[in-house]
């Protein structure tokens, strides 16, 4: 008798300790596609990134239409040519095609094409400013845990209390 009750006032001590540490653990959150969206220095990121891939991209069109009028220039002659003439075209053609498809994989490939290293280039300094000042106000808000509510983190329920999304916002905005 004296064990279960020593058992059940161990239990019951050692709930109370956890139930006391939960309760002082304080728990913030974030959303990360509104500081994306809102701050200058995301925003010029993504603009500056969005440009090369345009540049990138009329590029490609324009070997993709150089691709096309060769080859349809090609089924129109093809009647009328040599053997000789019709490899060599079918040859030509191949290698737009193979050089279309190399530079499509130059620029786009994961992970090392150059979209995606251009990409962590120009967001790496943008992530390090917002970092800190998510650990910033995290400190002076007495947090222990920050989470993002746009990742992959799922978060069911956010008291709006606890969202400091807009004080890191301030805080990358006035440059602290």
């Amino acid at each position: 008798m004296k064990r279960i009750l020593f058992f059940v006032l161990i239990a019951a001590t050692l709930y109370a300790q956890t139930q006391q540490s939960t309760q002082q653990q304080k728990i913030g959150y974030v959303d990360s596609e509104i500081i994306l969206a809102q701050f200058p220095e995301a925003i010029k990121a993504k603009s500056d990134l969005e440009a090369l891939v345009s540049k990138w991209r009329k590029e490609a069109d324009s070997m993709a239409t150089e691709l096309q009028n060769a080859y349809a220039e090609y089924q129109k002659q093809a009647q009328t040519m040599t053997q000789e003439k019709q490899r060599e075209a079918q040859q030509k053609i191949i290698e737009k095609e193979q050089k279309l498809q190399q530079y499509r994989e130059q620029k786009f490939s994961q992970p090392n094409g150059e979209y995606f290293v251009k990409q962590e280039q120009l967001m790496a300094p943008v992530k390090k400013k917002i970092f800190k000042a998510i650990e910033d106000v995290a400190k002076e808000e007495g947090m222990h845990y920050v989470l993002d509510k746009a990742g992959e983190v799922v978060v069911l329920y956010a008291d709006p209390a606890f969202d400091i999304t807009f004080k890191v916002l301030d805080r990358l905005k006035r440059g602290k």
